[in-house]
């Protein structure tokens, strides 16, 4: 189901493209706990690349440490694109990073609605110079752990997808 191995090696990857290009990087997380800045930063070298990893796992810690304001958290909720965006342009605002990336999302097992169920999961994406950008996934339910796995895999690709086109 999960494939460590290949995600640290995409990671690596990564790293090294946004070395040679000197690009830094910062990440804001709730569904994932800091699990992204955790495979990033397993990386040897990424110091040079990695500038910051928020953890927000509630919506005051979205709103103190990253500037999301207690509207967008009120009116949509934090499993949403209008916070996703705010997430990654809070924490590119609050680092000196070059492109931020923010996931947030419901991992379950609990937390589900008709509305909202386990596995939306939402990405937003701030670099300088570029509109914040933001992708919905409904990934599959295949347990806590699967989601979150799943949602790492889709933030590593937003990542090479941008590395791709700068």
């Amino acid at each position: 189901m999960t494939d460590i191995l290949s995600l640290k090696e995409r990671a690596r990857i990564l790293i090294s493209l946004f070395a040679e290009r000197e690009i830094k990087i910062a990440t804001a997380e709730s569904c994932t706990g800091g699990l992204l800045a955790g495979l990033l930063t397993e990386v040897p070298g990424s110091s040079a690349v990695f500038d910051r990893g928020f953890v927000t796992y509630s919506n005051e810690a979205k709103h103190e440490m990253i500037g999301v304001p207690i509207d967008l958290l009120m009116s949509y909720g934090a499993v949403s694109s209008e916070v996703a965006k705010a997430m990654a342009s809070g924490a590119h605002f609050c680092s000196n990073a070059d492109v931020a990336i923010s996931i947030t999302g419901i991992a379950g097992p609990d937390g589900g609605t008709k509305d909202k169920p386990v596995g939306l999961v939402h990405f937003g994406f701030s670099a300088d110079d570029k509109e914040t950008g933001h992708i919905q996934c409904l990934f599959e339910n295949t347990g806590r752990d699967g989601i979150r796995y799943q949602a790492l895999v889709q933030a590593l690709e937003i990542l090479e997808n941008f590395i791709e086109n700068n």
